[in-house]
């Protein structure tokens, strides 16, 4: 009799790659849900961060109001941050670059007054239904609104 040699046989190993691939099958889309969730709590909060950031700004820099643009609230690619009008170090430099966390943020001021009394910020996914599901939407409100279905507007649901 012939000694059989340890190891695994190629039905065996067949086995334990199907149920390798079963388990990834069932696991892969619960982590993408997971992380569009993510995002878009990250965008909320980012949004919600821009308005108390404008709220700062306009008391700060009372001549000018909301500030001209997003990059106005972070930090000017400068450390120690300066603290000027142009680089107010209210929020973080990669939101004041206007992409975070698979969203992207549109920031624009109504400066047909001086100073100014008005902004609106959107979040929108950069790649809908891959990094985000839903749009946001805030201004001087102080009001989160969102659409599941494109960009949010002031007429959109509020949070």
């Amino acid at each position: 009799m012939k000694d059989r040699q340890g190891g695994f046989s190629l039905i065996e190993l067949l086995v334990v790659v199907a149920i390798i691939l079963i388990i990834a099958a069932i696991a892969v889309p619960n982590f993408l849900r997971a992380k569009i969730s993510a995002n878009e709590s990250s965008a909320v909060s980012s949004v919600h961060a821009v308005d108390t950031a404008e709220i700062g700004y306009a008391s700060m820099y009372n001549n000018i109001g909301y500030s001209v643009t997003l990059a106005d609230l972070g930090t000017g690619g400068q450390n120690p941050c300066p603290a000027t009008a142009t680089a107010s170090c209210f929020i973080d430099p990669t939101l004041a670059g206007g992409t975070k966390s698979g969203y992207v943020f549109t920031y624009v001021q109504n400066g047909s007054v001086t100073p100014s009394i008005q902004f609106t910020i959107n979040a929108d996914p950069l790649t809908m239904n891959i990094t985000g599901q839903r749009g946001f939407f805030s201004d001087e409100s102080n009001v989160i609104r969102y659409n599941s279905s494109g960009p949010a507007n002031v007429g959109s649901p509020p949070l």
